[in-house]
């Protein structure tokens, strides 16, 4: 049986072929989410509000399952490099279970809690209407959501990233064609303003999963999951979560973070909250292809450990933190140039417009330490670290960021809250630095030296 093409492809022409399918997956979903809050703002200030209010749950949500999708990715990975089919079997079955767990956590809170969870934050009656009906429907019929997130995992783990994309775009572009059918009422369908939002997302979310069963029953032959007489393994799901829980821990803090933000900046006015919402569906264009990266340097540094293949670790890590960097760049030229015209896309009204021009640009110079930092970050969970990706995560966001934005608002100027967010990622920069030392003396500075170039091994897929 040939090795995998994770062993033998030079590592930059493996890491663009594993990563700039899911790039470009996760620039149509990060497109998704834009016009999607776009559509949003063309009903009200109030309605983007309410959606920019809802989004730490779903932040919450997709926080649960990635996490489970990286301990999932990074066992399977290292299972296939070294040759233990069944363990990867194993692994892969026991992701798909977890998921359908998570969804049955989910749909209880969805149910039960969503009301308190709006009015801890607001008393507006227009913003709670809309927000509840909004979030309900995102939680109660999640299943396709968490389905197809691990069925994109479980591709990216085999290094069949195209069809990752295929998933991520199938349900993007539903969505995308949906929405203003249900918000606005187009040829004949229902006008339900920002529930049809809802209604669109989850649609799309259900197709998503659907292509990625079939995807991964037809297409992934590397591993064969069991369906029919399956019982969990508590061994893997233990070495999962000892991956997955940090990471998803790591993604959750994000949900306190814009939890505790929102109740910040509704101190100033409903338009700040209004403003950071926007923030965070720009931000997705920069932040996500980086992810794309990540995803596609996973399963190669996951899967070289396993082979002991050292200089194609290196290299990987090496190669990824420059692509990244040179990404966040280019998204802080943007920022800084053209912010009247990104915020002008979500029908920004003066006061908007006046709040949102510094913000952005001042929020952006936090991308100049990102890039290092998402990618770093990742390197640890390859390496079963994640806990250090939470340390950085921990301090970024709870010890420095929240603490900084409180602090800042107290001068009762709202601009001055927006610097809260470079200062806590230089923070988190250092400290990536230092941790990263320690992953490379403990785990990759004593594997043996690889007697063949890397760079002219062959190829087998």
């Amino acid at each position: 049986m040939k090795e995998n093409k994770m062993g033998t492809m030079p590592i930059n022409r493996l890491l663009v072929s594993m990563s700039l399918p899911m790039m470009l997956s996760m620039v149509v979903q990060a497109l998704y989410n834009i016009v999607d809050s776009i559509f949003v703002a063309q009903l009200s200030e109030n309605a983007l509000t309410a959606v920019t209010l809802a989004f730490p749950i779903q932040n919450l949500m997709i926080a649960i399952q990635v996490g489970t999708g990286v301990g999932m990715n990074a066992l399977l990975s290292r299972n296939l490099g070294e040759k233990r089919f069944d363990s990867a079997n194993r692994a892969a079955s026991n992701g798909v279970f977890l998921s359908i767990l998570h969804y049955i956590v989910i749909l209880i809170l969805g149910l039960t809690m969503v009301p308190t969870f709006f009015r801890s934050q607001t008393s507006n009656p227009a913003i709670l209407e809309q927000g509840e009906a909004y979030l309900s429907i995102i939680m109660i019929f999640s299943l396709g959501l968490f389905l197809q997130v691990i069925y994109e995992r479980l591709l990216q783990g085999t290094g069949k990233t195209i069809y990752s994309m295929w998933i991520q775009g199938a349900g993007a572009i539903i969505n995308i064609i949906l929405d203003p059918l249900f918000i606005f009422g187009w040829f004949g369908f229902p006008a339900l303003g920002v529930t049809g939002a809802a209604v669109a997302t989850v649609i799309g979310q259900s197709i998503a999963a659907t292509v990625g069963f079939f995807l991964n029953k037809y297409k992934n032959d590397e591993i064969q999951m069991q369906y029919f007489g399956f019982r969990p393994h508590l061994e893997t799901i233990k070495k999962i979560y000892s991956v997955g829980v940090p990471s998803a821990m790591m993604i959750s803090i994000t949900s306190v973070t814009i939890y505790s933000l929102n109740k910040i900046l509704m101190q100033f006015t409903p338009t700040a909250i209004a403003v950071y919402g926007v923030y965070f569906r720009l931000q997705s264009f920069a932040f996500m292809p980086v992810f794309g990266l990540n995803n596609g340097m996973i399963p190669i540094i996951s899967y070289n450990y396993g082979a002991r293949k050292k200089e194609r670790i290196t290299e990987a890590i090496r190669l990824s933190i420059y692509y990244a960097m040179g990404i966040m760049l280019f998204s802080l030229a943007i920022f800084q140039i053209l912010p009247v015209a990104l915020l002008n896309m979500f029908n920004a009204s003066e006061e908007m417009l006046e709040i949102g021009i510094p913000a952005l640009r001042i929020i952006s110079l936090s991308f100049l330490f990102a890039g290092f930092s998402i990618i770093v970050s990742t390197v640890f969970q390859a390496f079963g670290k994640g806990m250090f990706s939470l340390y950085v995560s921990i301090a970024r966001q709870l010890i420095i960021l929240i603490p900084l934005a409180y602090l800042f608002s107290l001068t009762d100027k709202v601009q001055y809250v927006w610097w809260s967010y470079p200062i806590s990622e230089l923070a988190s920069a250092l400290l990536c630095v230092y941790f990263l030392r320690v992953i490379y003396k403990k785990y990759i500075d004593p594997l043996p030296a690889t007697l063949e170039d890397p760079e002219t091994s062959s190829t087998s897929e």
